[in-house]
């Protein structure tokens, strides 16, 4: 994700059903937008499922695949997210390389981004972080002076504060 400004937050509650996914997925490509990351679980009583997509791209074309996603038929509801009135985080596991004169420094930098360790051997650990997408990108630049080795994103999850449903 080069340009952070024009990255683009949307939800969508659908129907649970087969083939929802394709169909969104398919508004965008047509339209030339690239999703970033797409993270799609079953919303509360399992007959729904909650999508977050995070695309990079013109706005007024984002504009129209909204409103076309809010016209199918299994969308109950299509938003792109703007402003602090949802709280958004994201998690990421991350396999460092490292030997017994680095483990420290390591260790202190996971402790200093309220990450976890979830696996631990002498050449290398595996580290747990949530939080916003700027708090992983830092977390993950500093870290790669010490090697690493492997990296898996969730992408962005998100959920209005108070009251209002996402």
């Amino acid at each position: 994700m080069s340009d952070k400004t024009n990255i683009h937050t949307i939800s969508l509650l659908v129907a649970n059903k087969p083939g929802v996914l394709m169909r969104i997925t398919l508004v965008f490509s047509r339209r030339g937008y690239n999703i970033e990351s797409l993270v799609v679980s079953p919303a509360l009583d399992g007959k729904f499922s909650r999508m977050t997509i995070t695309a990079q791209g013109n706005p007024a074309i984002l504009d129209q695949i909204i409103k076309q996603c809010a016209k199918l038929i299994d969308v109950i509801h299509a938003e792109e997210h703007i402003g602090n009135n949802s709280v958004e985080k994201e998690l990421a596991l991350i396999k460092i390389e490292t030997t017994s004169d680095k483990r420290t420094d390591i260790l202190q930098l996971i402790e200093h981004f309220k990450g976890q360790t979830v696996d631990f051997n002498d050449n290398d650990l595996i580290v747990q972080v949530t939080g916003t997408t700027e708090k992983l990108d830092a977390m993950i630049n500093m870290l790669k002076k010490y090697g690493i080795i492997e990296l898996v994103r969730t992408g962005k999850v998100l959920m209005l504060r108070g009251r209002e449903e996402t």
